[in-house]
């Protein structure tokens, strides 16, 4: 599928921020047109003995989920782990995967966030305006903005409101299992976010096609990652510090 180049990626910490201050604007939050058919989703997972993304896209097609199509990816890590900046990091295996779908997805789900983060450009904010298409962000824990009580029900929900704006929900969907966080990304709102996740539910916490794509990047990784050899120390090729850059540990999975 075609991908948008909107901006390069071998940038430092202040530049990247200046690049979502900039495609913030750019976001086109509105009600998903028609109901999505054929929903896509993707997932990363990191190795720390070899240094590389392992990333994966799984397309399904409702209401049965039936798997239309899985495409993967492996890149050395590029980007490191820095806080609000996940999307320079994951973003780019993903792209990889991506434009080996044959597939038109109607809409697309990220295990992180959309529009609940600090500069209101999460990961499903960043993906969807280089794929022109509409995102979702579905993470299993809150990044900023507070909310109130959720129902122990499946669909309950509550608001999840940043500075005063609704950023997002908490939505359960299981009944009394702890709820996960959606939030719009591009070309949807909080509503359809939340429609769509529930729409793609199973029998667990996370949207089906989700966790399909979780299985698929741990899969990969499990039969790749032995085969290959660790870097003697961990560099980040794409990425370019800057004086006076906030300083940063790898910390991720």
């Amino acid at each position: 599928m075609r991908i948008a180049q909107l901006h390069p990626w071998r940038v430092s910490t202040r530049e990247a921020l200046e690049i979502q201050r900039d495609l913030r604007g750019r976001l086109s939050l509105q009600p998903l047109r028609r109901e999505p058919r054929v929903v896509a989703a993707a997932d990363v997972a990191y190795s720390r003995r070899t240094h590389r993304m392992y990333a994966a896209v799984v397309v399904v097609r409702l209401p049965g989920m039936d798997l239309v199509e899985t495409t993967t990816a492996v890149q050395i890590a590029r980007f490191p782990y820095i806080p609000g900046l996940f999307s320079f990091r994951e973003l780019p295996p993903l792209l990889g995967a991506f434009a080996r779908l044959r597939a038109a997805p109607d809409a697309f789900l990220f295990d992180g966030q959309g529009l609940a983060h600090p500069r209101r450009l999460g990961l499903a904010c960043h993906a969807g305006l280089l794929l022109a298409r509409p995102t979702v962000g579905c993470a299993k824990s809150r990044l900023v903005g507070e909310h109130g009580e959720v129902s122990p029900q499946r669909g309950g929900r509550a608001d999840l409101v940043l500075d005063g704006d609704v950023v997002g929900a908490v939505l359960r969907t299981r009944d009394r299992v702890a709820p996960v966080f959606v939030s719009p990304g591009h070309l949807t709102d909080v509503d359809s976010a939340v429609r769509l996740v529930l729409q793609v539910g199973g029998r667990y916490r996370l949207p089906e096609p989700l966790r399909l794509a979780h299985h698929a990047t741990t899969e990969l990784m499990r039969r790749m990652d032995p085969r290959l050899t660790p870097p003697r120390r961990l560099s980040y090729p794409n990425y370019r510090r800057a004086a006076g850059a906030a300083a940063w540990r790898d910390t991720s999975r």
